[in-house]
């Protein structure tokens, strides 16, 4: 029997026999796991592990198919809780299922039998490649448990799938400013992002906080408030009758206005907002991002900082007397090329003294656009506990977590594009938030994102 069946029924009193063996159980623990039960122990536990590794093998076969052929249906999976939460338990089956192989293939090989030089090398590589498979399955599992906690939390609000409108997704995006020295959380930066949902390519328009007399839909609730525009004659109800104030005043004074927003994963002030972007440019906003900049630096410091270029001295720390010059103790960002860290990228995005709104608003986008370098795929994952967690502390959106999918892949997709982002920032000196011409505003918008215009046919003759 050990002559025909020399793996199962070995000569056991044979090293060089039982070495051979050993060798050949461990390689095919390795290789296809369950394989070495069926070969040499319980047939029953052989079977159901080559069969769980059949099944494995398809899957990953299936999926890697999927990715070329349909990469978005992928990265849809990526970003549904359920399939995370599938994938979480399929991970620990298979992890436990490779400790119990792993260990009875041990238990099979004998060890007392095998040659002494060989014993060790045989449990280092049982061992290793067993720790790579769980370690590996413990790492996949740990970063989809956060990526569940981040849907839920960020994307948990109540907005539902929306179509593109004339083939572009937009979105609002605020920069809110909720520092220990503010009072409450203020929109200090807008800006509203068309995207292309063919392409990815990107439009952004940037509305300046001091706007004026910003107007509304007909069927905003604000419209039969301020009918001429938000302020117009200096009439509102907080002290500064500027595009800003309006998230406070609703979100203060006049939450009644918009009942539905909380149920909708939103608020009052952002509603409010939302309806000033839509008269100011035009374009119908189903979306909203709001990124929180104090967390900002919880996020920046995950990544590991931000490479910046800065082009003059900014202040940060200092007091300001009555006169309003500088004093106390205090320190520059210097012009040069910086490495910040979460806390030194905030003051360069937040400081005032000495610079101009439209200043602090290009400030942030270098920020924005530093951040978008470090956020490539090995990065993220690389710190992705650290990237979950604060970007669950940083951003609030009604973004369906079933539009998430689409918008990862649009965005691979805009990367290949010579120029995937366009900014256009309505402030001076192009544009007068004091004296807007606001027809004028929507007309760029529309020569960049509207419709291609309709050839007219060839005369006929």
């Amino acid at each position: 029997m050990s002559a025909t069946q020399p793996v199962r029924y070995p000569d056991a009193r044979n090293r060089s026999v039982m070495t051979r063996r050993a060798w050949t159980l461990v390689g095919l623990n390795v290789l296809i796991p369950g394989s070495a039960q069926v070969l040499a122990g319980d047939r029953r536990l052989g079977r159901f592990g080559l069969g769980a590794t059949l099944v494995l093998w398809t899957l990953a076969v299936l999926l890697g198919l999927v990715a070329i052929v349909r990469r978005e249906w992928i990265l849809t999976l990526a970003t549904n809780s359920w399939a995370l939460g599938a994938g979480v338990l399929v991970l620990a089956f298979y992890a436990v299922l490779w400790v119990i192989l792993t260990l009875d293939t041990l238990r099979l090989v004998r060890f007392v039998k095998v040659a002494p030089g060989a014993r060790a090398p045989l449990a280092l590589l049982s061992l290793v490649v067993l720790g790579a498979l769980v370690g590996g399955s413990a790492f996949a599992g740990t970063r989809a448990v956060s990526a569940i906690g981040v849907l839920q939390t960020v994307f948990g609000g109540g907005a539902t799938f929306a179509d593109p409108i004339d083939g572009r997704y937009n979105i609002l995006l605020l920069g809110g400013d909720a520092g220990p020295d503010r009072d409450g959380l203020r929109p200090d930066s807008t800006s509203v992002v068309s995207i292309d949902a063919e392409t990815g390519e990107s439009v952004i328009f940037g509305i300046p906080r001091d706007l004026l007399d910003a107007p509304f839909p007909a069927d905003s609730p604000m419209a039969a408030l301020y009918p001429n525009g938000y302020g117009y004659d200096d009439v509102c109800n907080v002290d500064v009758c500027q595009f800003n104030s309006i998230y406070t005043e609703v979100e203060v004074n006049s939450p009644e206005l918009y009942p539905d927003a909380a149920a909708q994963g939103s608020s009052p002030g952002i509603e409010a907002t939302r309806d000033a972007a839509e008269g100011v440019t035009g374009l119908t906003i189903p979306y909203y991002v709001l990124i929180d900049m104090e967390g900002f630096s919880q996020l920046i410091d995950a990544l590991g900082g931000v490479d910046v270029t800065v082009t003059e001295r900014v202040p940060i720390i200092f007091d300001l007397d009555d006169d309003g010059n500088l004093t106390g103790d205090g320190e520059w960002i210097e012009p040069g090329r910086h490495h910040f860290n979460g806390y030194y990228a905030l003051w360069y995005a937040r400081a005032r003294h000495g610079t101009s709104d439209y200043d602090r608003m290009a400030r942030q986008k270098q920020i924005e656009e530093a951040m978008l370098v470090q956020m490539d795929p090995a990065n993220v994952l690389l710190h992705f506990n650290e990237v979950a967690a604060a970007g669950a502390d940083v951003v609030r959106t009604d973004i369906p977590s079933s539009l998430l999918g689409h918008l990862v892949e649009l965005g691979l997709r805009a990367k290949q594009l010579a120029e995937p982002v366009t900014t256009v920032d309505f402030v001076p000196p192009d544009w007068s938030p004091e004296y807007p011409d606001f027809a004028a505003i929507q007309a760029q918008v529309q020569s960049l994102v509207g419709p291609p215009p309709t050839e007219s046919p060839a005369p006929q003759g």
